[in-house]
């Protein structure tokens, strides 16, 4: 279960390896991109943080940049045949995959560390 000695994950070692953002056992994902519904060492349950799109919003843009950027720099520098521009496909998969996983990880690790709720009206 949880060492009260353990010292707390960052959020950015959570995102990169994939821990739990409580016990530090490596059971965030059970997929590529994909959230474990709770951690296998501790019982945290993933399911209840709020994820969402927000990742892959900002991820569209900047895998987007990059891929058009590097495409454009190649044509410019060695103008190379059509079909060797098809290298950006893999590399832009590469990049949202990557990029997925380590983004929901980081942001489902910073739920967890400021203890993000739904939003309530005081009554």
């Amino acid at each position: 279960m949880i060492s009260k000695d353990k010292p707390a994950v960052s959020s950015a070692r959570a995102a990169l390896q994939g821990l739990c953002p409580r016990c530090g056992e490596r059971t965030l994902f059970a997929g590529l991109a994909s959230f474990a519904d709770r951690c296998r060492a501790c019982g945290l349950d993933f399911a209840s943080f709020n994820v969402g799109d927000g990742p892959a919003a900002f991820l569209i843009f900047i895998v987007g940049t990059i891929t058009v950027v590097g495409a454009l720099v190649l044509d410019g520098a060695a103008s190379p045949p059509w079909w060797v521009h098809l290298i950006w496909i893999p590399i832009a998969t590469a990049l949202t995959i990557g990029g997925l996983r380590v983004s929901k990880g980081w942001l489902l690790a910073q739920e967890y560390k400021h203890r993000a709720r739904e939003g309530r009206i005081a009554e």
